[in-house]
């Protein structure tokens, strides 16, 4: 059951990478998406790393509320 579970969050998770647009971006190339989130993975890490945290959290969460109301009205989402 933890191995299904485990699954299901890592497919949850690659479905956020597409989501956000990363895959499109750097044309499906593994390399390019994981120095990507290693770069994001440094800043997160830095000094000022909470506000970033807090930062990347709200423009997270507003992109899953305008998502969330854009499905409810029936026209699919933002486009993400």
């Amino acid at each position: 059951m933890q191995r299904r579970e485990r699954t299901r969050h890592l497919i949850e998770l690659g479905g956020l990478v597409q989501k956000a647009g990363l895959v499109d971006l750097a044309d499906d190339d593994r390399a390019t998406i994981y120095g990507a989130l290693l770069e994001l993975v440094g800043r997160a890490r830095g000094d000022d790393g909470g506000d970033t945290l807090a930062l990347w959290r709200r423009r997270g969460k507003r992109a899953f509320d305008a998502e969330s109301e854009a499905m409810e009205k029936g026209d699919g989402g933002p486009g993400y």
